[in-house]
């Protein structure tokens, strides 16, 4: 098949659909398919990476709350290119105005919507949480969902990465609805790469000695990730016992997570870990992994740390949840900052090196992305047979 994935938000710069795009070139390759990524970006350009896979960017605006990320504004643009790469299959992956755009193409292909991203969750739900639940909230972005269930009447599938989404979304009257999760590269994340010599040159950069605990936070440092909670609760915590933070991530909310340290010498904010190897080995070398986001769609960093053999302490919504496992760490309630430090106090005090074995232990249950690769081809290439059988 050739399957052209419309995706919003790839960028070189980007962290969980980064890594899961550039993943899908080579599964894709592998299973002899052809693969497409046809994204947003600063001007037009193909960038190929082997015979039967490519990356096509068209140029396109800014998107206006992290211009990290491009958005899709030419729509006659974006179908001039579909039509020129007539593909069997259609991915789009954002459930904006890319989506209506490719179920407004005339093209015969089968289409699905990838939900990489919840809007409601990283803004509505973030914004008014404080002031309304989220049955309140809900009502007051029906337009939202009124748009999600015409792209559920006009696409033909809409798969979602997590239970948590995938309920909140039929609940709210789409049909089409089915949880495929991610997974983990393959081989890479495990806990044979954890380094007692690391974990205490870690623990040593955050001024504390190889008895203590390290908590180890991964992603972009932006406000839908909640570090300066993160970084608050973790404050309180440590004021009964050892505990380092180590923050692995970049973006505009940097100064902002860093004054919400205060200074302190125990949390650490560290550039991103590029070399894949290397974020393996210190993600297995630490104690346990904190999560600030309810908004996730799959959490790939929760993915990685579940592989690398570390429990998660993750909010109770949101895909970050689907990584939890009894005794494996802990949950606590979503956008809670106090409920967070309550959660880690009790983490801390209930013996973390039990929780980390039970986690080693579990970590060969991760999917990996190839799995996840062969599920969705297999839906694909089903869809694509109904369009054949039914022409």
């Amino acid at each position: 098949m050739r399957i052209v994935d419309v995706c919003a938000f790839y960028t070189p710069a980007g962290g969980g659909v980064r890594t899961y795009v550039e993943r899908k070139l080579r599964a894709g390759a592998d299973a002899g398919h052809e693969i497409v990524i046809l994204a947003p970006g600063t001007h037009d350009e193909v960038r190929h990476f082997g015979r039967n896979v490519r990356i096509v960017t068209i140029a396109a605006a800014p998107f206006p709350l992290d211009r990290t990320y491009h958005y899709f504004d030419d729509e006659p643009a974006l179908h001039a290119a579909l039509d020129a790469l007539a593909p069997d299959m259609v991915e789009v992956s954002s459930p904006w105005t890319s989506a209506a755009m490719v179920a407004r193409w005339r093209g015969a292909a089968p289409r699905a919507l990838i939900m990489h991203s919840d809007p409601l969750a990283a803004y509505a739900y973030r914004w008014f949480g404080a002031i309304a639940d989220r049955a309140t909230i809900d009502r007051r972005f029906d337009w939202f969902w009124r748009h999600l269930r015409r792209m559920d009447a006009a696409i033909d599938l809409i798969v979602c990465a997590s239970h948590d989404l995938s309920r909140r979304l039929t609940a709210g009257g789409l049909t089409r609805v089915v949880t495929e999760p991610m997974g983990v590269e393959p081989g890479l994340f495990t806990p044979a790469n954890r380094d007692e010599t690391l974990r205490a040159e870690l623990l040593r950069c955050c001024n504390l000695p190889p008895d203590a605990v390290l908590l180890i936070g991964v992603g972009r440092f932006a406000p839908e990730k909640r570090w300066p909670m993160v970084v608050d609760a973790v404050t309180r915590a440590g004021l009964a016992q050892p505990v380092g933070l180590m923050l692995i991530g970049d973006g505009r909310e940097r100064d902002h997570i860093a004054r919400a340290a205060f200074g302190s010498p125990h949390i650490r904010l560290v550039q991103p870990v590029r070399d894949r190897a290397a974020l393996a080995r210190i993600l297995a070398s630490a104690d346990a992994l904190v999560h600030g986001c309810e908004a996730e769609t799959f959490c790939m960093t929760a993915a990685e740390a579940r592989a690398s053999g570390l429990p998660v302490i993750v909010p109770d919504s949101g895909g970050a949840r689907d990584h939890w496992r009894k005794g494996q760490g802990a949950l606590y309630r979503g956008g809670d900052g106090a409920a967070l430090a309550q959660a880690l106090t009790g983490f801390l005090a209930d013996d973390p090196s039990m929780h980390r074995a039970r986690a080693a232990d579990a970590a060969r249950e991760v999917r990996s992305m190839d799995d996840h690769f062969a599920a969705l081809f297999a839906r694909y290439a089903q869809l694509a047979r109904g369009v054949a059988d039914a022409a």
